[in-house]
């Protein structure tokens, strides 16, 4: 079996990564600050200044990124003034410009999201995790995160009718086609991109803690054992800790060093071997 290294390390991100080889990271999981947020931790960034201060941070991300890897990004706007902030979409629309392909876009619904009352708007009860990639032919293993068929299968595939074992037009006009004989004899079936996990409420060392459920996700969708996961913004170390228990390589930086002792300890007592570069 082959070692499995961490490398944590403490600093800016932006300056870090510039250590790192070109076309080396398999994986990259982060959810970087949101604008204005985490002003406590992170200084918090202004949403008209957010572009111009996350460009440089994903120019190197784009550089070290293998060409068959994934970005993901966890992010949110923000509302202010009565309204979302555009500053999501603004990026979006930058990193396509400066080389990424936007490839798809999960939702992460947070089951568990924290009630409130707001004269024009709901509870906010999901996130985007964005999918960036720097070519088309990136490595996507789908069947790792297939889930059970369901019980729904006993009486819907019993009685077939003629229709149901060909590919036919919607009867509602929207021209998708099915045909139900397919799902004869499978006992699962591939996920839709709305991701369904808790936030996490019972960690008080960091302001914005991962579910372990999600960086896990995206971990078995898009990478192999051995492969290198990379968290520019590790916080908790959450990304780090599953790709460890998953036999993946990782590194982690964070500005704060208290995270990063923190995360150090963690994970040498579940006595994983560190190499600092």
């Amino acid at each position: 079996m082959k070692e499995i290294k961490s490398q944590i390390l403490s600093g800016d991100c932006k300056e870090i990564l510039k250590k790192f080889d070109d076309n080396s990271i398999d994986l990259i999981v982060t959810s970087p600050p949101y604008a204005d947020r985490r002003k406590n931790t992170y200084g918090g960034i202004k949403p008209e200044m957010y572009v111009e201060w996350f460009l440089p941070i994903s120019n190197e991300l784009l550089r070290l990124l293998k060409p068959t890897g994934t970005f993901i990004l966890n992010i949110k706007e923000k509302a202010e003034d009565g309204e979302r902030h555009t500053y999501v979409i603004e990026l979006i629309l930058a990193l396509r410009k400066q080389g990424w392909l936007w490839t798809e876009e999960f939702i992460w619904h947070k089951k568990n999201c924290y009630p409130g009352k707001w004269p024009n708007r709901f509870r906010d009860a999901w996130e985007r995790c964005i999918q960036f990639n720097k070519t088309r032919n990136f490595n996507m293993y789908q069947e790792e995160v297939m889930l059970p068929i369901g019980d729904w299968t006993n009486g819907r595939l019993k009685n077939l009718s003629e229709t149901d074992k060909i590919r036919d037009n919607s009867k509602s006009g929207s021209g998708f086609g099915k045909n139900i004989s397919n799902w004869l004899k499978r006992d699962k079936v591939y996920p839709t991109n709305v991701l369904h996990f808790a936030t996490v409420c019972n960690n008080k060392n960091h302001s914005a803690v991962f579910p372990e459920g999600l960086p896990e996700w995206f971990i078995k969708l898009f990478t192999k054992e051995s492969d290198t996961v990379l968290d520019p913004f590790m916080g908790s170390g959450t990304t780090l800790k599953v790709a460890k228990r998953m036999k993946r390589n990782s590194i982690g930086i964070d500005i704060q060093s208290e995270y990063v002792t923190m995360v150090k300890k963690e994970i040498q007592e579940t006595e994983l071997i560190l190499f600092e570069p």
